[in-house]
C-alpha cells in the first residue's frame, strides 16, 4: 500500500550561499495494509519530513513514494490532490481550518469532497464528535478558539471521517487526557482491522506499543541503510 524506495531529501539554504543539505538518502520502507508502522528517532532526524514527503508537500530529491500505486515523488498536482481526497489520510498535530466553518462542517468536510450527501456526512461527523467527547454546544462553533486538546481530537475526527485506505499520523495522542486517548487507539486499530496502512510519530511510548507493528529508526536513511 506505501512503498518508500531509494528515496533522498535535500533543503538549499538560498540565504546562506545556496548550501545544500541532504537529510534523507536512499531510504527504503514498505507499510503493508493492516499494519501500522512507528517512525522514531532523535528531534531533527527526519521524521516530519519523511511524513510530508509522502503526504506531497516536499518534493523528493530522488526516488520513488508509491502510495496505493501513485508515485507521490512524479505525480502531478491534480493527482495528489485526488488521492488525498480519496486514498491518504493526514492526522496532523494541528488544525488549520478556514475561519468561521463551523466544527459539524470541518469534520464533515472530506466526506462532502466524496460527494456523499450532506445528512450522512452530517451524521458521521456528529458521531465522531460525540466519541471524542466535544460537547455538543461547541458543533456550531468555529473550531479556531477551541483549546489544544479540543483542536487535536477535532484533527482527529477529521482524519477518521472517511475510511481512508492510508492513513499519516502524527503525534495523535500528543494533547489527550487518558480518556480520550484509548478513544483514539481504538480508531487507530479499527482502522487496522479494516486494512488500512499506516505511518506515525508516536512519541507516548505506550501508545506506540498498542498500535504499532513495528518501528523504523529514520536515522538509518541518513546513511543510506535500508529499513
Amino acid at each position: 500500500m506505501i512503498e518508500i524506495e531509494n528515496l533522498s531529501k535535500t533543503f538549499t539554504l538560498h540565504n546562506q550561499g545556496g548550501a545544500v543539505i541532504r537529510v534523507m538518502e536512499g531510504a527504503n520502507l514498505t507499510v503493508r495494509r493492516g499494519e501500522c508502522v512507528a517512525l522514531t528517532g532523535a528531534s531533527g532526524s527526519g521524521k516530519s519530513t519523511l511524513m510530508r514527503m509522502i503526504y506531497g508537500n516536499y518534493m523528493a530529491a530522488d526516488g520513488a513514494i508509491r502510495v496505493s500505486g501513485v508515485d507521490v515523488a512524479r505525480a502531478s498536482p491534480r493527482e495528489i490532490l485526488a488521492l488525498r481526497r480519496d486514498t491518504l489520510g493526514y492526522v496532523s498535530q494541528f488544525l488549520r481550518v478556514v475561519p468561521r466553518v463551523p466544527t459539524r462542517g470541518v469534520v464533515a468536510e472530506p466526506l462532502r469532497r466524496l460527494g456523499i450527501s450532506e445528512g450522512d456526512a452530517r451524521a458521521r461527523a456528529e458521531r465522531l464528535l460525540t466519541l471524542l467527547n466535544i460537547p455538543e454546544a461547541l458543533w456550531a462553533l468555529s473550531p479556531t478558539t477551541f483549546s489544544g486538546g479540543e483542536q487535536q481530537r477535532v484533527n482527529i475526527a477529521r482524519g477518521f471521517a472517511h475510511s481512508y485506505p492510508a492513513l499519516l499520523l502524527d503525534e495523535p495522542t500528543a494533547a489527550l487526557d487518558a480518556d480520550n486517548r484509548a478513544v483514539v487507539l481504538d480508531l487507530i486499530l479499527s482502522a487496522k482491522a479494516r486494512g488500512a496502512a499506516m505511518i506515525g510519530i508516536f512519541h507516548d511510548a505506550e501508545a506506540r506499543d498498542r498500535v504499532c507493528d513495528r518501528t523504523v529508526d529514520v536515522t538509518a536513511f541518513s546513511t543510506g541503510r535500508a529499513a
